[in-house]
């Protein structure tokens, strides 16, 4: 049986800041269609739109843009690159800030097509025009250390760090991918060096944060204990992915339901709370989160929360209904490795 928890951050698309919608420009009928039809993931829509809307003589580029973005959500990657590179075609011939957003995307098409250089070559574009873009070194060194060049690597980091040193969410960011290659104890240095710099200045969710990726759970629950009263999401999640640290699923269970009470919006905390319920074993309250998590609106796991609700099936036993919505969910993410694997082991049940 595969490890049910598939929630983990995408490094290389999280902090772009990147529109999902078009420019409400009057005239572009099919390319709004597309959009919202891409928000709703219904991306084989969303390419017929803008069929409709280069059958219409719409903005080019934006179109080819959307098209790019359907592509990346049918994780066709390398049709999503074509696309891009055409709506790059299309642009004026001063740069503005769309034409640094189809780079972007661009750049993470072509990571995820397995074309490495090609996405730095992206950033290395980017860069050249505007030498401020934190992102665009963060991403290139992400790369760079993939591909085992460690030195310049730090030095993209370094170079994103220096730009704001202040901005704990991105640190978080290089210390996972520093974590994930092999390098934690660099990215836990990263971190300390931090907290030494701004003891007195950094906010108590800020210090709560780092000190759960420290593993310093004790601190990270007073921490984060003490910002709890502000209500926000992403403290409730760390309070209690804290607890499950320190082996309290009873407790990190009920900071996850305290807030679904009155916050019933929160597609993550669901996901959370299943996986905690899974933990303890728990596999039918883990069901219920999942498939409450699914029922939130304008949802941004949707794909996490149909997995897990496929494995939380699995544990109860119920292998005709796993293997059912597996092959659904396949249909929807064909390019999910892992679950093909998950089907290969469905099917000898």
């Amino acid at each position: 049986m595969k490890k049910y928890n598939k929630y983990k951050v995408c490094l290389i698309i999280a902090g772009m800041g990147l529109l999902l919608t078009g420019c409400g420009k009057g005239g572009q009928e099919n390319i709004n269609a597309g959009m919202e039809a891409v928000e709703a993931m219904e991306y084989e829509q969303a390419l017929t739109n803008f069929e409709a809307a280069l059958a219409n003589g719409e903005d080019i580029r934006l179109l080819y843009r959307g098209q790019g973005i359907a592509y990346m959500g049918l994780t066709r990657y390398e049709e999503a690159s074509q696309s891009f590179e055409k709506a790059l075609a299309n642009s004026k011939i001063l740069i503005d800030d769309m034409d640094y957003d189809i780079n972007y995307y661009l750049a993470t098409a072509y990571y995820k097509n397995g074309e490495l250089d090609k996405a730095a070559g992206v950033y290395d574009a980017i860069l050249a025009l505007k030498d401020t873009e934190r992102t665009a070194y963060f991403l290139r060194g992400t790369i760079r250390l993939e591909q085992g060049n460690y030195e310049v690597a730090m030095q993209d980091f370094d170079k994103a760090i220096a730009l704001d040193k202040k901005d704990y969410g991105q640190l978080i960011s290089i210390y996972q991918v520093l974590e994930q290659n092999g390098y934690k104890q660099i990215g836990q240095e990263y971190l300390q060096a931090a907290v030494e710099a701004d003891e007195k200045s950094m906010k108590d969710y800020e210090r709560g944060l780092i000190s759960y990726y420290l593993e310093d759970y004790a601190s990270a629950s007073t921490y984060l204990e003490r910002a709890r009263t502000a209500g926000d999401e992403e403290i409730i999640l760390y309070l209690g992915k804290t607890y499950e640290a320190l082996g309290d699923y009873n407790y990190a269970a009920t900071v996850y339901s305290s807030y679904l009470d009155e916050h019933t919006d929160s597609e993550q905390i669901y996901n959370q709370l299943g996986m905690c319920r899974m933990q303890m074993g728990n596999y039918e309250e883990a069901l219920t989160a999942f498939q409450a998590g699914k029922n939130v609106e304008d949802n941004s796991m949707m794909q996490t929360l149909q997995f897990n609700e496929i494995v939380a099936y699995e544990y109860i036993g119920e292998y005709k209904k796993a293997a059912v919505l597996l092959e659904s969910y396949l249909k929807a993410y064909p390019g999910d490795e892992i679950a093909k694997r998950e089907n290969v082991f469905l099917q000898t049940r």
